[in-house]
């Protein structure tokens, strides 16, 4: 996240009624329907906005883009593709178009995907539909490049809300107060703000949450080398040796310090280098 814009080395998929008050980076852009964005919205391939949404900047593409009816755009669109637009669009800065322009209403990004998936199946590729379901919804979050903004979700400089939970992935920089369901954090992420959920909170390896971490029913389990500069709250929390916590610790049920087996380290790295030395006498 940065000062007026979120870059994502990946795809944007932004559910109904969001509200952001940055801009969008990535290498594709997918809007929901009522979607405001206050910012440039630039792509490296398409950029679809379903209709009612309102962007405040300039729309830029390296291929094709997409506008439903009803779309206002405060600044300019350049797209060096084609541009389907639907009825009633407003582009205040005027637009500049290198491939074809045609005036029809887009397919909503609902239905586009469902034919999308429909068209594979029909072709028999089950193996491309079941991989393309697996990158949107797996629940691992290493090896996904998407940012998926649930619906109803406002991102503005002070706070990240969201009435789901929130699953944020590794070498990530954020900025914002977050507030969420529940909370699955990745590793080597760095937070401008506190945490706060109803539901359970998990800080992975060598993270950074210059805030507080607060769950009024949950546990918090903040795993080695991290950083808290302010205080954890929770029903209980499980916290690894390593990790470092500047504010209060407050759990009815405890707290669980993790340590590591050092006496176990010691025997197998004695067994690794026997091993070893055995395999140069042979």
């Amino acid at each position: 996240m940065e000062e007026h814009s979120i870059v994502v080395r990946g795809d944007v998929i932004v559910g109904n009624y969001a509200e952001l008050a940055y801009g969008l980076i990535a290498d594709m852009v997918i809007a929901g329907e009522h979607v405001k964005i206050n910012g440039n919205i630039i792509s490296q391939n398409d950029i679809r906005i379903d209709m009612w949404s309102d962007i405040t900047g300039d729309v830029r593409t390296k291929t094709d883009a997409y506008l439903g009816e009803f779309v206002n755009i405060n600044g300019k669109l350049f797209a060096a593709g084609n541009l389907d637009v639907g009825n009633n669009v407003k582009i205040s800065g005027g637009y500049d178009v290198k491939g074809w322009l045609v005036v029809r209403n887009p397919l909503p990004v609902v239905m586009f995907l469902f034919l999308y998936l429909m068209a594979l199946l029909r072709f028999g590729n089950e193996e491309e539909v079941e991989k393309a379901l697996n990158e949107l919804f797996s629940e691992e979050t290493s090896d996904n490049k998407l940012l998926s903004i649930p619906n109803r979700t406002k991102i503005d400089l002070e706070a990240i809300k969201t009435s789901s939970r929130a699953v944020i992935g590794n070498h990530c920089r954020l900025l914002g107060n977050i507030r969420a369901r529940y909370l699955n954090m990745g590793k080597h992420v760095t937070l401008f703000g506190s945490i706060r959920t109803t539901g359970d909170i998990t800080i992975g390896r060598s993270c950074i949450i210059h805030g507080n971490l607060v769950t009024t029913k949950g546990k918090v389990n903040i795993e080695r080398n991290c950083k808290v500069l302010g205080k954890v709250q929770a029903d209980s929390i499980i916290m690894h040796e390593t990790s470092k916590v500047d504010g209060t610790l407050i759990a009815p049920n405890g707290v669980a310090i993790v340590r590591d087996d050092l006496e176990g380290v010691e025997e197998f790295g004695k067994r690794l280098f026997y091993g070893f030395t055995l395999l140069e006498d042979i």
